[in-house]
């Protein structure tokens, strides 16, 4: 075989080198779309039926009938001067405010001096290890307001609230705490571990965050936000000073 016969035959293997490595590299590349395209696929599927799994969760949207303000509070008492207190009964400053000032506002009520409304909201479910403790609380009250002991359901909660970052208290602990307090029924119970409340509270907390609400607790007196000066929820003479002028 000549030279030029030898460098011809050289550069033919050359070519199909080339090209082997080519169609290598198509496979390859097409093999890699593939993939991604299945787990995109298989992604917008397993988004799709946890969203489902989540409505189906959540249920119908289900109102107490005795909530009051477009369905999101529970009353207590018929004054004259509203107040609004939006809450959460997994967070600590609500706790050390209903210490301070729970029984002041209920004497306002009581004596019938104020409408004394609560709104349990749910903003803390960040901080209960993936267990929605706030959700499934505020949704444990709507229940007990079903059953006629919101109030009382109100102050054992707070008065056994967990710490936050904690897994809060389970189902089986909200249905025995709502035994403690004169809810009996099944049908409290059958509230509790079947969800029926979690769309109320998802209602409440939007309502409450479209009205401006952006942290508990916070308190409202005829409309007004009313605070300590420091910035902190109201003590009993701050609320007595408050409903005096609005009265």
């Amino acid at each position: 075989m000549s030279k030029g016969e030898r460098d011809r035959a050289r550069a033919r293997r050359i070519v199909e080198h080339q090209k082997a490595q080519a169609r290598r590299r198509t496979v390859t590349m097409w093999t890699s779309v593939s993939v991604v395209l299945v787990l995109v696929v298989a992604g917008l599927i397993g988004w799709g039926m946890l969203a489902d799994q989540e409505k189906a969760t959540a249920g119908a949207l289900r109102t107490p009938a005795a909530a009051v303000d477009d369905g999101t509070a529970f009353a207590v008492g018929n004054g004259p001067v509203t107040v609004d207190v939006y809450e959460d009964f997994l967070c600590p400053i609500c706790h050390v405010f209903e210490n301070e000032s729970g029984a002041t506002l209920r004497q306002l009520a009581t004596t019938g001096r104020i409408t004394l409304r609560y709104h349990p909201i749910a903003i803390l479910d960040r901080a209960s290890n993936g267990t929605r403790y706030s959700t499934r609380s505020a949704a444990a009250a709507a229940a007990a307001a079903e059953g006629g002991k919101f109030s009382e359901y109100h102050d054992v909660l707070f008065a056994n609230q967990p710490a936050e970052g904690s897994d809060g208290l389970d189902d089986a602990r909200l249905v025995e705490l709502g035994r403690s307090v004169g809810l009996n029924s099944t049908a409290f119970a059958d509230a509790v571990t079947g969800r029926t409340y979690w769309s109320w509270a998802a209602k409440a907390t939007d309502t409450a965050s479209a009205r401006g609400v952006t942290g508990t607790p916070t308190v409202h007196v005829d409309g007004k936000a009313i605070t300590e000066p420091s910035g902190g929820p109201p003590r009993p003479a701050t609320l007595e000073a408050a409903v005096a002028a609005a009265g």
